[in-house]
This record gives structure tokens, sequence and C-alpha cells, in this order.
């Protein structure tokens, strides 16, 4: 082949390789792009499902539900009027109004914290609506009303509509108006934490006389979050990250939290300084202080309540919290707030004790007590877990004291961050029973005592007019559960699920907040200078054992409807139990009205009060249903709301075993120290050994002598009976009375109920008795 030829074929042959080549790297590079369009198409589809995800987008919102259940029969009604009258008139009450027990603090799912303790992840169940509070009320425990106060703060408008139409539905099963089988009230729990004793006022809830929408506010006001920390919309989550969350935790309720979280924060606040009808419809209403919720309750016009509870609750009351600061004619209005709590289940808040878990001076300076024979303040014991530790690591006495002056001091210090961090690697049992008020009645966790009713009561001001100012609280108790339960007192039975200590699941779940589960433990405390959460990972975890079954409200009422409740209580006229349905009546036999004056009056007298109080116990339950719950809940429902038990009396009446009287002169001037105002008991007047029931007298001979108003009420007090966390921790005492080991209520198993014996009680309103002379 001539040169020429091989020359054409070779470059030819190159040509059409060439061709070849360039065809390929374009099919190569088309290829590659679509690869890399893909993955853009996949990673944006991925980040949007993540995104998705982490909105809730792929499950529903939580609802209010509709009640399943029929009204309860008007036999059973009229069976539990009838064994009133009976027992009444065996205890000498001549003409008695219907006493009627209900549950005024009631949380469904719709409150953030009772929406976390449904989750799988933390233990939980699953959701239980408000539905599911007014089928347990009418068959399980068997009330005559109730309430619905899940936190404001998360009760967008979507779950406050849900709220109000779920409401109307549970009064609607009544068959009969005018004497309904159970009264349901709407209401939200105003739920205040303060970073500091100065800027702390606690939770109060609010509850409604009315349902139609004329007489209701378009949303419920809420306290909104902690003095100096983001709103809740500022505090919003990336949906990236609640989507990693949800997607790790997606057989867990992940999904249901994020859809929850988002729909919670996606709310603003109210602007501030606008009529309550002019503000836009899809805010959330805050009011930081009483003052401002009594004044935007005003501005509504609505007919409400206003109840305080958890006074003396430590867990989210700043040491050295007290209630004086609420004692103004701006903080408190008499006209609203008229009922306290002084019983739940998260604790007892009556008895004032004149210990101090902090000591703070004019300046503002803090100190940490010194311990007492019935007080170890916490403050106290983290000194001496740290000398402790530095002492076995082989340091001198001088440095190891030295160190547990700096940890007491550290832990005062800490305020809203929780004192308990500031020692590290701490466990419950190394607290012992610290912070804890070792001789009160079932008492609240880590104890306030100048937040108490005692306290409260005994406080007196003059008003801008020169009047006395004081706290006339009538007194009644709740259950404050979180499972949509109300009243869960009627039998010490199901801990893990009629009570609140399901919070301790928090210590170890992917809810946990405060870090490592297992931090070493450091011979040195910390000092916590930034403000950070206030339900510090260690304190739930303590905390969850003082959770019991809680208690009721009895109110003394004309008539079983709605009208005739809330008169009875706008009156006074009520009491609370610590569970058991206790009769109880207390009268002023020489009123000036010439007939006795029932528990909540107010008179003036210019001769010595004498007062009768007749008592009859409560029934002893018999175990599981009676037949109208049975036929009314399918037995699924059955199982899971009511456990298999509900309240199902017997014939047989527990014994009255004594009344106590306690009686409080408040205060003429703000300098007179409170603890000598209150004499706790005044009187112990024992009762007969008979069940049917108890009747005493009493009257005050120094009244007039004494020349200052008083208040008087009486505790009825049950034989002995067990009841679930009466002894929290479990104690095991020395002989110098220190609690040296605890067995708590969490770290038994699920069946265990933790049961220890106690004396249930009920707690009378007072009769306020002021001075003739004095006005």
């Amino acid at each position: 082949m001539r040169w020429r030829d091989r020359c054409s074929v070779i470059v030819g042959g190159g040509y059409r390789n060439s061709k070849r080549g360039r065809a390929r790297k374009r099919a190569e590079g088309r290829s590659m792009r679509r690869l890399a369009t893909g993955a853009i198409v996949l990673l944006v589809l991925a980040i949007c499902a993540l995104w998705l995800t982490g909105r809730g987008a792929f499950v529903e919102d939580g609802r209010g539900g509709s009640p399943e259940a029929r009204a309860v029969s008007p036999d059973v009604v009229a069976d539990r009027g009838a064994n009133q009258r009976i027992a009444a008139r065996d205890a000498g009450v001549a003409r008695p109004k219907q006493i009627l027990f209900g549950d005024l603090h009631v949380h469904s799912t719709f409150s953030f914290d009772a929406f976390q303790m449904s989750l799988p992840m933390a233990g939980g169940d699953g959701a239980h609506p408000i539905a599911d509070a007014c089928d347990f009320a009418r068959h399980c425990s068997g009330l005559d009303f109730w309430s619905i106060n899940d936190h404001a703060v998360t009760l967008t408008p979507r779950r406050w509509s849900e709220t109000v139409d779920s409401i109307r539905q549970c009064n609607e099963v009544a068959e009969n108006a005018s004497a309904p089988d159970l009264v349901t009230y709407l209401g939200w729990e105003w739920t205040q934490v303060g970073t500091a004793p100065e800027n702390h006022y606690g939770h109060k809830n609010v509850i409604l006389r009315h349902l139609d929408d004329e007489r209701i506010p378009t949303r419920p006001i809420s306290a909104g979050t902690p003095p100096g920390m983001p709103s809740v919309q500022e505090a919003q989550p990336s949906p990236f990250l609640l989507g990693m969350f949800s997607l790790s935790q997606w057989n867990e309720g992940g999904p249901s939290f994020a859809r929850y979280t988002t729909e919670t924060t996606s709310v603003p606040d109210c602007p501030l300084g606008v009529p309550v009808r002019e503000l836009p419809l899809d805010c959330r209403e805050v009011a930081p202080t009483p003052e401002d919720l009594f004044e935007k309750l005003d501005d509504w016009g609505h007919e409400s309540m206003v109840i305080p509870h958890g006074t003396t609750w430590g867990y989210y009351t700043p040491l050295g919290s007290a209630w004086d600061k609420q004692l103004t004619s701006a903080q408190h209005d008499p006209n609203r707030q008229g009922l306290v709590e002084v019983f739940s289940g998260h604790g007892n808040s009556e008895e004032y004790r004149p210990f101090r878990e902090v000591l703070i001076a004019e300046d503002g300076a803090r100190s940490c007590p010194a311990p007492s024979a019935s007080f170890l303040p916490s403050c106290w014991r983290a000194g001496e877990i740290i000398e402790s530790r530095c002492l076995v690591e082989g340091e001198g006495a001088d440095e190891c004291a030295e160190r547990a002056e700096k940890a007491r001091q550290d832990f005062v210090d800490a305020d809203f961050n929780g004192g308990y961090a500031a020692v590290p690697g701490t466990e419950v049992k190394d607290w012992q029973d610290a912070g804890q008020c070792r001789d009160c009645f079932q008492p609240s966790f880590n104890y306030r005592p100048r937040s108490s009713v005692q306290y409260m009561m005994a406080l007196g001001r003059a008003d801008a007019a020169g009047d006395p100012l004081r706290f006339r609280f009538g007194f009644i108790a709740a259950s404050d559960n979180h499972s949509a339960r109300p009243g869960t007192g009627y039998k010490e039975v199901a801990r893990t699920e009629f009570t609140e200590q399901r919070f301790g699941n928090f210590a170890d779940g992917p809810l946990a907040a405060g870090g490592d589960r297992e931090p070493r433990a450091e011979s040195k405390s910390v000092e916590l200078e930034s403000v950070g959460t206030p339900f510090l990972v260690f304190e739930v975890e303590r905390q969850a054992s003082f959770f019991s079954t809680g208690g009721l409200a009895a109110v003394h009422a004309n008539g079983r409807d709605r009208d005739s409740l809330w008169e009875a209580m706008k009156r006074r006229e009520v009491y609370g139990t610590s569970g058991p349905r206790i009769l109880l009546w207390f009268d002023l036999l020489n009123s000036p009205t010439g007939r006795p004056a029932p528990m909540g009056s107010a008179v003036r007298l210019e001769e010595s009060p004498i007062f009768q109080v007749r008592a009859v116990g409560s029934f002893v339950q018999k175990p599981g249903c009676p037949a109208d719950a049975s036929s009314a809940l399918q037995p699924d429902r059955l199982a899971r709301l009511c456990q298999g038990e509900c309240y199902h009396p017997s014939d047989q009446r527990r014994q009255i075993s004594r009344i106590e009287v306690v009686r409080i002169r408040p205060q003429q001037t703000p300098d007179e120290d409170v603890g000598a105002l209150i004499e706790d008991p005044w009187k112990v007047l024992p009762c007969p050994d008979d069940p049917a029931g108890c009747q005493v007298a009493f009257t005050d001979e120094s009244f007039v002598s004494t020349g200052r108003d008083a208040l008087y009420y009486v505790r009825a007090i049950e034989e002995t009976s067990p009841a679930v966390a009466a002894n929290p921790l479990g104690c095991r005492y020395d002989d110098r009375g220190r609690c040296v080991d605890v067995d708590p209520c969490l770290d038994r198993s699920d069946d265990d109920d933790c049961l220890a014996a106690t004396e249930e009680r009920a707690w009378s309103s007072p009769i306020f008795v002021d001075q003739v002379a004095l006005q």
C-alpha cells in the first residue's frame, strides 16, 4: 500500500476513532450529568423530607376527642346522694346541702409535659385527650365535677378550639341539665416560673363559669416563658434538627414530638398594650405577672376563678421564694382569687415551718443556713458531699472544709440553674432527705415554707386606705394529673399510671436535659453562672418519687348543676381531701345572723366564737369496677383508662380518729413573726371509736381578750391506711435521726405501688372571725 493510502487509512481510522471517543465521552458526560442531577434531586428530596419530618408532616395533630361513654345511671347518682343524707343524719346534720366531689386541676396531652410523658420514648402508652378525662371522671373515679387545666403556653388556637369543643361534648352527655351526673368546667393553667424569688409568682388555674362563645375568652392567657428567656416562638428549634431527632426516634414517637413542637412554637406572642378583643386571633396571649393576668381577665369581663396551686413545690420554685410580694391590691384580686389548692398529687402545701432553705440578707447576699434537727438544707448537704469526697482523696481537713464552704455557696448562687448541678456526679441516695420537710404530711418536694398556705393566711398588711389587706382563701385539693385522669385518689393503685412518677423516665430517655448522666464524682463544686433550665435531669429523677395519687375538692352545694357548684365555690363553702371522700361539716354556731355560719364564712364577733365539727370517714373500696362503669366503657377502654379499678364503695366506712384545729391570727404589721401567729395544732379533739362519725365542739375563750382577728380551720384525720408514695424516699435513719440510706419509689418495679402507712385527711376552709372593736 502506498504511503498516501496508508496515511489515509491511518487518518481516517483515527478520525473515526476520535468521533467514537468524543461520542463516548459525550455519553459519559450525559450519564454523569444525569447521575449528578439525580443525586442533587435525591439530596433535595432528602432535605425536603427531613424538613417535612421535622415539621411533623407525616403524622396527624393531637385531638381533644369525643367522649365514648354514656352518662352515669341516675340510680347510681341517687344512691350516692341517699348515702350522704344517711351519714349526715347520723352525724347530727339537720338540713345538709349536697357534698359534691371533684377535681379542678387536670391535664390532657395538650400540655407539653403530659404530651412528652405519653410518648413511647418516655415509657408512655400514647395520647390521653380531653375525652379520656371525661370518661374517666364519669366511670373510673365517679366524680361530680371536674375542669380541664392544660398549660396555656402550649394551647395553640387549634388546641384551644378543640378543648372548648371537647368540654362542651362532655357536658352534653349529661341527661338531666338541672341535675347532671357530671359538670365539666373549661379552664387552663397560668404557668409562671421565676428565675429568682423576686420575680417568681408560681402556678394558678383559671376556671371559667360558662361555655358559650359570648362568655369565654378567644384564647387562654399564658404567663409566657421565664423572665429574661426567649419567647416560645423565639425558642423554635430547627426543622432539620427536629427531623434528625424524629428519624432517630421514629418508632418511639419522634414524628409526633416534632409535630407537637412545631405547632407550639409557631404561634407568636400577642402584641402588648392592646385590648384583648382587638388582638389577632392567631397569637399567644401573655400576662407575665398576676397583676397582668387579673387585668386581662377584667378586660374580658367573663366570670372566672383563679386558684393558686403547688405553692411550696421546690421543683421549680426558686430558693427563698415567699408569698409576701403577692399581698398587694395589684397582685391579688379577692373577687377572682378566692380559693387555694392545699394538696395535690404533687404534695402538700399546707404547713408552715420556720426553717429556711437559703438565707438572703437585706443587700441580696445569699448564704447557706446550718442544719437543724428537723431540716437539712440541700446547700448544706452539697458541702458535706464535697467534703467527704475530698477527705477520701486524702486532702487535708482545712482544704476540704474550704471546698465544702465553696460548694454551699455555689449551690445557693446557682438559683434558676438548680444547685444540684453544682455538685457533679451525684446520685439520688447522695442527697439523703436534704431539702425535705421531715414532719409535714406528705409534703411537696424541696419544700418552700414561706409559700405555704398557712404562711399566706398569716400575712397582713394595710391597703392604701388603711384597711386590712389579707388573703382569705377557701381550701380545696386536686390531683394535678397529667394523663387525663381526674380524681385518681379514689384507690391507692397503679402508681406508674395514676401518678406522675413517670416523669422519672426523662432521666435516661432521649428527651433528657442536663448533659452526661454519669459525670465524674468530682471533689470540687462547679459555679453555675448562666441562666439555664430549671428542670435539670437529676431533679426530675429525685422529684418523681414524691408524686402521689392526689386529692379532691369537696363542695357544699344547693344542687348538682353548674351554677349551684359555682356559687358554693364563690362563698368558699368548700374543703379538700387527700383523696378519700371524707364528709366534713364545720360551722360557727353563734353567728351574728342567728344561724350557723358554714366553713368559708367571714363574720365579726364581740364574744368568744363557738364551733362545731362533724366528720364521717370515707367508704372502704371494693376491688374492680361496679356494674354501671363496666357496662358504660368497653373492656379495653376500662382496662387502659381505669386500670381495671374504679370508685367502688362498700358499705363500710373508715373511722375518723381525731379532729385537729388550727388557729391563725394574721399579722397586724408586716414585721410580726409569722411563726408565732400560726398555732398548729391549736387543739386536738379525739373522736370516739365509731364508724358513724365524729361530732365535737370547741370555743376560743381568749378571742376577745387578745384583741386580734383570727381564722380557724379543722383537719379531720382518718384511721391509718396505706397510700402510694406516703414515704417517697424510704429513708433509713440512724440513732441521731439522720437519713443515711434511701429506697425511693422511683427505683421500685412497676408492679410495686410504693405503699406506706399514712393518715388520710380532709381540710376545711377557714372561718374568719374579726373583732368588732377593730372595724
